[in-house]
């Protein structure tokens, strides 16, 4: 997204010059068992996605390619490590040696009793290079700070609407009666839904209100995807709003009502009628897809930042899982 939450951009740079600019590293959910039938892999992957890694994984092991699972996907166009679970019932490791090449290396391996579902991951620490920056500095620390104290916007990024945004164009096709495959129809009805609550959260930047409270919000707690409300708003609430430990919410669309009431369902409602929301919205529903919440704030922990050079900035942070980087460096300007 270009929706600019703190004014107008204030730098312009690189930020994939190679690879090692744009490095990400899983934060563990768990610690593995020690024992069982899959074979729990840490691997450092460069210039390869999480796909092609796993089908690697699943000719080195000599198996269907679904005995082998990970928590989370990764971007190609970066150096990344991640866990992938390797199901082998016999308890037999092929030579891990086999796997070391200059796109992927073995950081560490055990033994686990179950495979590595998705979403098993604590979240992702990024370390991200910006080259050529062009910007006054002063003016890029003052957003930085500002996006270290307020956050940032929870959009989804682009990389979840496919080359050219082109995802929800064809999710509208496949509502319209296009067969597509069974993998090709999730990663569709995922972009349909993301594309409905970018919009309604764009107003909410717009308004001003994406990390404050309007009539009939409903809250999600931090860390987690539970939600509560709507309530009336009060000083407990306002507290634990300031203190991060709530964030208001948009929708993810599916069948049933809103839960949102007042201004809040009314913005919501406005924003997502014209022509082309509901057709994604009625296919959302035709789909059977449950009406669900997405925190609108999105908090980088961790945060810190460095000058390598007059024109290299290096970022540092932490996010939840189903969030994104590009979307905090968009805060800060055009970064292609």
């Amino acid at each position: 997204m270009s929706v600019h939450a703190f004014g107008a951009p204030v730098l312009r740079a690189r930020m994939r010059a190679t690879p090692a600019d744009f490095r990400v590293d899983e934060i563990d959910a768990f610690e593995a068992s020690g024992a069982g039938e899959h074979l729990l892999l840490t691997i450092e992957k460069r210039g390869m996605n999480t796909a092609f890694a796993a089908k690697r994984l699943a000719q080195w092991a000599g198996i269907p390619e679904l005995g082998v699972s990970y928590a989370g996907l990764k971007d190609r166009h970066a150096v990344t490590t991640q866990r992938f679970s390797v199901h082998l019932p016999k308890k037999v490791a092929p030579d891990l040696a086999a796997l070391e090449s200059d796109e992927m290396r073995v950081l560490h391996s055990t033994w686990h009793s179950r495979k590595l579902p998705r979403g098993a991951l604590a979240g992702n620490r990024f370390v991200l290079t910006l080259r050529e920056v062009e910007g006054e500095r002063d003016a890029i620390d003052e957003r930085l700070r500002a996006i270290q104290t307020r956050g940032v916007p929870n959009f989804f990024g682009e990389q979840r609407f496919g080359r050219e945004g082109g995802n929800v164009a064809h999710a509208l096709q496949m509502f319209a009666g296009r067969r597509v495959k069974r993998e090709q129809r999730t990663m569709l009805l995922s972009a349909a839904r993301s594309a409905l609550f970018n919009r309604v959260l764009e107003q909410r930047v717009a308004d001003g209100t994406w990390d404050r409270a309007i009539d009939g919000e409903v809250w999600m707690l931090d860390g987690s995807r539970s939600v509560f409300g709507p309530e009336p708003f009060d000083d407990a609430l306002a507290a634990r709003l300031a203190a991060f430990d709530i964030h208001p919410t948009g929708p993810l669309w599916g069948e049933g009502e809103l839960r949102t009431t007042g201004e809040a369902r009314a913005l919501e409602s406005a924003v997502l009628d014209d022509a082309e929301s509901r057709a994604l919205r009625a296919g959302l529903e035709a789909a059977r897809l449950k009406q669900e919440r997405r925190g609108l704030r999105l908090l980088p922990k961790e945060m810190q930042w460095e000058w390598v050079a007059d024109d290299v900035l290096r970022l540092a942070f932490e996010l939840p899982p189903g969030s994104y980087a590009t979307t905090v460096v968009e805060q800060l300007g055009d970064a292609g």
